[in-house]
C-alpha cells in the first residue's frame, strides 16, 4: 500500500478555520501532511483542529492577524520548530469588501490591503526564505479571484488585490523556480461557503444559473486544484493562475 502524497508534509494555510481554507486543511491532511491552521477567530481555530485531529488529521493552531509580520514569524517558527520544515504555504486569508468606487473610504481600502496584499506577500516572503534554506524545494499558493480577471459590480478594490496576487505568483514563479519552489494562485469563482450563504439565500440558485456548468462551486473544488498544484503531479506549472469557475469567467453574466 503506498503512502499518502504529502505524508507529513508541512503546510502553512492562513484563514483556514472556516470556508475553502478549512477544506483545503481537512483535505492535506487527510493526504498524510501536517497542518498549521491560521485563523484570527480563536474559537473557531480550536473548533477546527478538533475536528481535523476527529477525522484522523494532524493540526495545530496559531491564532492571529494573518497580516501581521509577528503572526506571520510565528506561523514560520511553528512549522521549523515543531516540524522542522515548511513545505507548502497557502495563502488563504482574505477579506471582501463591496463599495461604490465614488465613496469608497481611506479605512476600507487599508483593511482590505493589509489582509489580501500584505499578509499574502509577507508569508510568502518568510516561507520562501526558510524553503530556500532547507534546499528541499516548496510550494506557495495565493488565493485570488476570477474577480482579477473579469470586472465585478463594486468591486473594483478587491478585484485589485486579487488581480495583484496573480501578478505575485507570476513574478515569484520566475524568481524562485531556481530553488524548486512553485508560485502559483487559484481564482475562485463563485463559492459556496458559510460566508456566501450570508449574502442572500438566494446567492446559490443564481450563481447555478449563471455557471455554464449549471452549478456553483463548493469548497471541495477549490481544494481539489490546490491540492494539484500542491503535488509533486505539478512541478512543472509555476507563476500561473488556475481559474476554477465552472466556465463562468469564459462568459461572465453579471449577477442581478
Amino acid at each position: 500500500m503506498s503512502e499518502p502524497p504529502f505524508k507529513d508534509k508541512v503546510a502553512i494555510i492562513t484563514g483556514a478555520a472556516t470556508g475553502i481554507g478549512y477544506e483545503i486543511a481537512i483535505e492535506l491532511a487527510g493526504e498524510g501532511a501536517i497542518i498549521i491552521l491560521n485563523d484570527v477567530d480563536e474559537g473557531a481555530a480550536k473548533e477546527a483542529v478538533g475536528k481535523i485531529a476527529k477525522s484522523g488529521g494532524y493540526c495545530v493552531a496559531v491564532v492571529g492577524d494573518s497580516s501581521n509580520l509577528n503572526c506571520i514569524r510565528k506561523m514560520i517558527d511553528t512549522a521549523t520548530n515543531s516540524f522542522g520544515a515548511v513545505d507548502m504555504v497557502i495563502a488563504n486569508a482574505g477579506i471582501t469588501t463591496f463599495g461604490n468606487f465614488l465613496d469608497y473610504s481611506v479605512e476600507d481600502f487599508q483593511k482590505l490591503t493589509m489582509v489580501n496584499l500584505q499578509g499574502s506577500f509577507f508569508l510568502a516572503q518568510q516561507a520562501a526564505r526558510q524553503m530556500i534554506k532547507q534546499e528541499s524545494g516548496g510550494r506557495i499558493i495565493f488565493m485570488s479571484s476570477v474577480t482579477g480577471n473579469q470586472a465585478h459590480p463594486d468591486l473594483a478594490a478587491y478585484g485589485m488585490t486579487k488581480a495583484a496576487l496573480q501578478m505575485l505568483a507570476k513574478s515569484l514563479g520566475v524568481e524562485f523556480a531556481k530553488h524548486g519552489i512553485t508560485v502559483n494562485a487559484i481564482a475562485p469563482g463563485a463559492t459556496i461557503t458559510d460566508r456566501t450563504f450570508k449574502i442572500g439565500s438566494n446567492f446559490q440558485q443564481e450563481w447555478d444559473n449563471l455557471t455554464p456548468t449549471g452549478h456553483a462551486s463548493t469548497t471541495k473544488d477549490i481544494a481539489y486544484a490546490t491540492l494539484f498544484l500542491l503535488s509533486p503531479n505539478s512541478k512543472q506549472i509555476t507563476g500561473q493562475t488556475l481559474i476554477v469557475d465552472g466556465g463562468w469567467t469564459s462568459v461572465s453574466p453579471p449577477p442581478e
